[in-house]
């Protein structure tokens, strides 16, 4: 029996299960789609006493939920499930205490032959099997917890937990590197070599250092090629010829990639595209969860002779009774709002279909934007008057969620306004707040986005004033020029 996270968790399914006296009784829930096995380690772990970033705050699913619909018959359940886990259990680079527990019980459902079901997930391009994006996550909390405690990764604890999980993770993944399904193979070697950076499996290196560099530094996934090279060099071994591949490699793409977009180049212009078309899709995550080990630092702490700015302070509002075009709401007209970086903002959670946000927010939405692609048709966005926010959508899944600056929620940040404030006292308060190199970047518009917290700050018209409008984002919603609507542009 292994200790993880302060609770006894089985390490095998043999293994006998403490069912602690303090788990609730689950007699009367509904069915569980997981098999008998998982069901048991479910129960014998105290999730109540083990939460994820967000445990207890309204509408967010606790673990069991989270696990227990992995898989549900439902596709959008799992893909929603599947979100979840990254948003809930390995927020902004850090495990939490339910985070190892809830590893162990993912990695015993991988030889369930419902994770054969192929899907799109939000955290990858491409479709893909539900085994192969579930070790995909495993990938992530493995090198998640390769971290310090100083790289922002939790508490000792947490880490510990993380760390203590990893001999038993491997026992249950080592048999998918060798899988028919390349997919499956890639993401299995992956989360195998990351979980080798434990003391207690480095005699494992030599069996599976050939099939990293056959099979995971040639894959068209560029963050597999990343890690091929980075345990590679980590074991050992020479990757001077892996990393001269790949600058070559980023070399062509960036010079097929100037031809193709050149309107003066002709036949090159022509081969460019060709060529780039031929190419195979690299199906690595518009952004990954973590960072490459060279750009985690420690914070950076504020100059002393910088001083911290003033928090915003929302605008006043207009004066009761008044109904004209730019009428502001007053602080007692505005709904109170959160947010949680990549994890969502008020009631509203990332991933939400365009169902779920109407039944949390006891609104239909007043316009809907679609746009149709042969056939099919995309849900772009959905405005919500009585709120006033504007939901944003990729593939029928909410990724940003925008606050109107007139009449919107007070959405908050550290008990600062976001919402309805000056533009310049908003993004001065936030660059403050920035402590990661590259984390601040500006749109073609010049507004300021903010990479690790998933923020935006837009301006909107209030009459001769502007006034902020946040914007609360995924991390593949970033690039707002590509990302949003031509009506998002337009808001005034």
């Amino acid at each position: 029996m292994a200790r993880i996270g302060g609770a006894d968790v089985g390490v095998g399914w043999n293994t006998a299960v403490v069912i602690n006296a303090m788990t609730p009784d689950l007699s009367g829930a509904p069915a569980s789609p997981l098999p008998p096995r998982a069901q048991a380690e479910l129960a014998g772990t105290a999730w109540e006493e083990l939460p994820h970033v967000c445990t207890g705050r309204h509408g967010v699913p606790d673990t069991p939920d989270i696990l227990g619909s992995v898989l549900a018959a439902d596709p959008a359940r799992r893909v929603r499930a599947v979100g979840d886990l990254y948003r809930l259990l390995l927020n902004q680079e850090q495990v939490f205490p339910a985070t190892a527990p809830a590893a162990l019980v993912l990695a015993g459902l991988l030889d369930d032959p419902r994770t054969l079901a192929e899907d799109r997930w939000e955290r990858r391009a491409g479709r893909r099997s539900l085994r192969a994006e579930l070790l995909n996550w495993l990938a992530s909390f493995a090198d998640i917890a390769r971290l310090d405690v100083e790289d922002g990764v939790g508490t000792a604890q947490n880490l510990a937990a993380a760390r203590t999980a990893r001999p038993i993770l491997h026992d249950r993944i080592a048999d998918f590197c060798d899988a028919d399904d390349p997919l499956v193979k890639e993401a299995a070697l992956a989360a195998t070599a990351l979980l080798l950076a434990d003391p207690a499996l480095t005699s494992s290196v030599p069996r599976y250092a050939p099939a990293v560099r056959e099979v995971l530094a040639v894959s068209a996934d560029s963050h597999y090629r990343w890690i091929a090279r980075e345990r590679l060099a980590a074991w050992g071994e020479d990757v001077t010829g892996l990393v001269t591949a790949e600058k070559e490699r980023r070399a062509a793409l960036d010079r097929a990639g100037a031809l193709a977009e050149d309107p003066f180049g002709g036949q090159e212009q022509e081969q460019a595209i060709r060529w780039l078309e031929g190419q195979p899709e690299d199906t690595a995550a518009p952004k990954r969860l973590g960072r490459r080990r060279e750009d985690r630092i420690a914070p950076i702490p504020a100059a002393p002779h910088k001083p911290a700015p003033e928090p915003p302070v929302a605008a006043p509002g207009s004066e009761a009774g008044y109904r004209g075009p730019w009428r502001i709401a007053r602080e007692e007209e505005r709904a109170e709002w959160t947010f949680t970086p990549y994890v969502g903002v008020g009631p509203l959670h990332f991933g939400m279909t365009l169902e779920e946000i109407t039944r949390v927010l006891g609104e239909g939405p007043a316009v809907s934007s679609y746009s149709h692609h042969g056939e099919d048709q995309q849900l772009n966005y959905a405005d919500f008057a009585e709120n006033g926010i504007r939901a944003l959508f990729h593939d029928g899944r909410l990724g940003c969620v925008a606050a109107d600056a007139l009449t919107g929620p007070q959405v908050r940040l550290d008990a600062a306004p976001l919402t309805g404030c000056a533009l310049s006292h908003v993004e001065d308060w936030l660059v403050h707040r920035t402590t990661r190199p590259g984390s601040l970047a500006y749109s073609v518009a010049g507004d300021p986005v903010f990479a690790d917290l998933g923020l935006a700050i837009r301006s909107q018209r209030a009459g001769d004033v502007v006034l902020t409008r946040p914007l609360f984002l995924l991390h593949d919603w970033l690039d707002l020029w590509h990302a949003l609507p031509s009506e998002e542009w337009n808001c005034s």
